[in-house]
């Protein structure tokens, strides 16, 4: 990749917590009044690879909130995401990335086909990317969980899928899948950091492949699944027969907001699921509650419980806390994504990436849910780009 090639990231919900954070990092980054702690790309193993620098790496983005990012990340320095030296010595680029967020899809606003809110939303991407003379730009989606997607024909079918986009009388896609199918229409990679359906449905895949276009998804993996992808393999190596892992979240904010919604909360809940029953190798007894506690603000807490069995029978248990701020957690993940989506898109790779199957709880295109050999993969990977 020469070095001289920009790179955009849009990140769907440009004006929340996690896209702030991002945001907020990358200046800092800029700035020098930071390191890269907390950056994957950041460590020596990928000393070699070429990924655009700090530097070179442009923001934007699609919201359907106002609350201006200046005013957003003031918010997140007194909740103590970052500290007030930091924000105060990015304060004023933080209004050149506001300027560069446009209104996204709500389909409660939204009149008319789908397919002219796509156009739209392509419209967008395109335009940022000619406004910056950008080589590329990774769309990145970062907005709040939606509820599980019911599944329609469409969905299995692009051509299907392109009809009913045309129709006025259908909505036929969720606004996580409406704005991968945007990202991917404008030639754009995309990143499900969300549990939410985005580029899951087989006909948005089909458009990817179609377009020569990476992805990868799903649900970044910042805090209780990652200690769960950690932990669980040590189980399965010393013959320790879990028994049952039983786990509660108690989050404030807009997330526990968002996740008090049960319906919603399915799409974290199913995620967080699948990868302990893909860890453990058997059914296991594993009950997971996400409580909204608003006075935890952006602060989310995960206690677990782990019944286990050993020699003769024994019966012993494990009990974790982890608490951190889950927007610190995810944002340099953020800016790791997008670089090495950027790496593979420049190196010619299309379809699911899943390499990066090291930052998903629910990882696309693999199966393979231990952290260690996910980080094997990733670094061996990321060594041929």
């Amino acid at each position: 990749m020469p070095a001289h090639e920009r790179t955009g990231i849009w990140l769907i919900g440009a004006r929340g917590s996690v896209a702030t954070t991002a945001a907020v990092g990358l200046l800092a980054l800029r700035a020098g009044v930071t390191g890269g702690g907390g950056c994957v790309t950041e460590l020596p193993a990928f000393a070699g690879v070429p990924l655009p620098g700090w530097d070179d790496l442009v923001l934007g983005g699609h919201d359907i909130a106002h609350t201006p990012l200046e005013k957003r990340a003031e918010q997140l320095a007194h909740a103590g995401v970052f500290g007030h030296a930091v924000f105060a010595a990015v304060r004023s680029g933080l209004a050149e990335v506001d300027a560069e967020i446009r209104d996204g899809y709500h389909p409660a606003s939204h009149t008319g086909a789908q397919a002219d809110a796509a156009a739209r939303l392509t419209a967008d991407i395109r335009a940022f990317a000619d406004r910056h003379d950008l080589a590329r730009v990774v769309v990145v989606n970062v907005s709040s969980t939606e509820a599980p997607c019911p599944h329609l024909p469409e969905h299995d079918d692009l051509a299907a899928l392109e009809a009913a986009l045309a129709d006025p009388a259908r909505a036929v896609l969720p606004s996580s899948s409406l704005s991968a199918y945007a990202a991917l229409k404008a030639g754009s990679p995309y990143v499900e950091f969300t549990p939410s359906a985005g580029i899951t449905l087989p006909a948005l895949r089909e458009l990817a492949e179609r377009e020569g276009l990476p992805y990868a998804g799903c649900d970044g993996k910042t805090g209780e699944t990652l200690l769960r992808t950690v932990l669980a393999p040590m189980f399965s190596a010393r013959a320790l027969k879990v028994r049952s892992w039983a786990g509660t979240n108690l989050l404030g904010g807009g997330d526990g907001e968002t996740l008090a919604d049960p319906v919603t909360a399915n799409s974290k809940l199913e995620s967080k699921a699948r990868g302990l029953a893909a860890l453990l190798g058997e059914d296991v007894t594993a009950p997971l509650h996400i409580d909204n506690v608003p006075d935890l603000g952006e602060i989310k807490t995960a206690w677990d419980h782990v019944s286990f069995e050993g020699f003769l029978g024994a019966r012993m248990s494990l009990q974790f806390t982890w608490t951190g701020y889950d927007s610190a957690l995810a944002a340099p993940l953020i800016l790791d994504l997008a670089r090495l989506v950027t790496a593979a898109h420049a190196a010619g790779q299309s379809g699911a990436l899943t390499e990066l199957g090291f930052f998903f709880k629910d990882p696309l295109g693999s199966d393979e849910h231990r952290f260690a050999e996910q980080t094997a993969r990733l670094i061996s990977w990321a060594g041929t780009l």
